[in-house]
């Protein structure tokens, strides 16, 4: 196993006896700049319990996947993320478990320098999207993310609803659909999707659809389907909800950043590419597009 690196002999004997909150006081004694921490190492030696490995085995794919959330982040607002955000993206509840990730990314002599950070407050001020870029565990992903979906085909799909039934691209070809990426207690979502869900019933007359494609199980959070079910009725949503997939993910450009939305037109191009929460105009715009009614009312005004 490499990458995530650190070997290190302090005793637990005081730690907190949650698995993951263990392993992250563990690694703010440990992280030493220059040095990469060996995830086997904490494995076989440190962290042996089968809750600590899988807490393990979580904080390592998560360590992956950082650099490519702060670059799409970056590319999609114009800013970097916070650590607020990060936080919220990655489920660290543990305090401090975003800073000792970001430390572990900034001591590993393997991993690409792509993060500049205010000394006094530890928040993120740049990201070097072109550091990432050139990186070969990084830059396919994404390069169709940054190269822009705005009028390109939308990728085919084809996902199972909540209540068991299949629903295709190719089901939704001729009508004009919103995508929209999120996972249930998304903080940003929480703000995106009753706005979504009031537009929704504006617009659903002249016949758009929203599918919303819940990321849950592609992010293996903890929330079982009567939970998924329950949180979707709090928020009063009435639109197709599905469960996300690992190819649709994909092939939307490893969405991961939420909420992420695409809107289609009914030609099946992608007109307009939203990114973490939106407001009401933003959206409202968005709709309009997918319908034709800015080209329309263009034509009427030449």
């Amino acid at each position: 196993m490499v990458g995530f690196v650190l070997v290190a002999t302090l005793g637990l004997a005081a730690a907190p006896p949650d698995p993951e909150a263990r392993i992250v006081e563990y690694l703010k004694q440990n992280v030493q700049a220059g040095k990469p921490v060996v995830v086997s190492e904490l494995y076989n030696n440190v962290f042996t319990s089968p809750a600590e490995r899988t807490a393990l085995n979580r904080l390592f794919d998560v360590f992956f996947k950082i650099p490519l959330f702060a670059a799409q982040y970056q590319k999609a607002t114009g800013r970097p993320p916070s650590l607020r955000e990060i936080a919220e993206r990655f489920r660290f509840e543990v305090p401090g478990e975003t800073e000792v990730m970001l430390r572990i990314l900034e001591a590993d002599p393997r991993v690409p320098g792509f993060l500049s950070r205010d000394p006094a407050t530890g928040q993120i001020v740049r990201v070097d999207v072109a550091r990432i870029m050139a990186d070969p565990r990084f830059s396919k992903v994404l390069e169709r993310t940054i190269a822009g979906w705005e009028g390109k085909p939308a990728p085919a799909f084809s996902v199972t609803s909540w209540q068991g039934k299949t629903l295709t691209s190719q089901a939704l070809l001729g009508k004009p659909y919103v995508l929209y990426f999120w996972f249930t207690n998304c903080p940003p979502c929480l703000k995106t999707s009753p706005l979504l869900q009031e537009l929704y019933a504006q617009y659903a007359p002249r016949g758009v659809e929203v599918v919303g494609a819940n990321a849950d199980k592609v992010l293996e959070l903890p929330f079982d389907d009567a939970t998924r079910l329950a949180y979707a009725e709090k928020l009063g949503l009435r639109f197709s909800l599905v469960d996300l997939t690992p190819q649709m993910q994909q092939d939307y450009g490893m969405v991961s950043v939420f909420p992420t939305l695409f809107f289609v037109d009914g030609k099946g191009t992608v007109v307009r590419h939203l990114v973490s929460s939106q407001d009401r105009p933003s959206l409202e715009a968005a709709f309009r597009l997918a319908l034709g009614d800015a080209a329309r009312e263009g034509a009427s005004r030449r």
